[in-house]
């Protein structure tokens, strides 16, 4: 009997440590996977919860409440001239996607670690998941903004205009602060200790329940490259309609596209290691 060679060829999927455009592209290929991901995470969520999205609504106008009451009636913290209650609402609502998104991307891999060593999928869908579908929150949240701004009769200016580039930044920030985490969580399990203290202290770091314009002028510019001093400033002043104090925002701009693009680049330097250390 005449032996048959063998039409099978191996292939090897190997992990390099640059993106490329055919990183891109297998993000398009695997939409329907990435799709599916975010919509478990926006269904888990609230899943056997009584007010189900309600706690978008909740968990930020709780916080909101509670520093008004503190800082804005007992310590009497200066706000520019801004009522203590709007002013701390612009900030605590994208504060809370940013805080939501650093916290989840950051465990993202350890959290789905079952499926790494299972199939192939770009890594890179872990710590952007919890980014986009986070943005539900956040748009239900926003409701909070629009009453406040309505409340406090304010009116949107020409400054609105800047705010599609603030949501951007907003985005962008713990997104790449995720990248960072997510590489190193799987390696060094004591960032799922680190992370909650860390964010903490991130929170009370950005002008978020006092003015940016307290801080002394010649520690300002170490102050704003803190990229989230720039986020928040930013919304406050395109919301509210005040002067954009660039000087806060444009340094933090440019840190957080440092950040984005290392920890891309330590995400994908470190993806060949993943399923080694699970």
């Amino acid at each position: 009997m005449a032996l048959q060679k063998s039409t099978e060829k191996t292939v090897v999927i190997t992990s390099l440590t640059r993106w490329s455009k055919k990183d891109l592209m297998e993000l398009v290929e695997y939409r329907d996977l990435f799709l599916f991901l975010v919509l478990r995470d926006i269904k888990v969520l609230y899943a056997q919860t009584v007010m189900g999205f309600g706690w978008a609504i909740m968990q930020p106008l709780l916080q909101i409440i509670i520093f008004t009451l503190i800082f804005g009636k007992v310590a009497g913290v200066p706000t520019d001239g801004i009522p203590y209650f709007l002013f701390t609402t612009v900030a605590i609502v994208p504060w809370t996607y940013m805080s939501t998104v650093m916290t989840s991307s950051g465990q993202s891999l350890v959290k789905d670690q079952g499926m790494l060593g299972k199939i192939y999928f770009p890594r890179i869908i872990y710590p952007l998941t919890p980014a986009l579908s986070a943005l539900v929150d956040f748009s239900i949240a926003t409701v909070i903004i629009v009453l406040a701004m309505i409340y406090y009769s304010v009116v949107p200016t020409t400054s609105m205009l800047y705010l599609p580039i603030f949501l951007l930044f907003m985005f962008i920030v713990p997104l790449g602060i995720g990248f960072w985490l997510s590489a190193l969580a799987i390696r060094f399990r004591d960032v799922k200790f680190a992370m909650p203290f860390a964010i903490r202290m991130l929170m009370f770091s950005a002008p978020i329940v006092y003015s940016a314009s307290t801080i002394p002028e010649k520690y300002r510019l170490l102050y704003s490259l803190n990229p989230i001093v720039g986020v928040i400033e930013g919304m406050r002043a395109s919301l509210l309609g005040t002067a954009i104090p660039w000087e806060f925002i444009v340094p933090g701009m440019i840190v957080s596209a440092v950040i984005f693009l290392s920890g891309a680049w330590y995400f994908r330097h470190m993806e060949k290691i993943f399923v080694d250390v699970i």
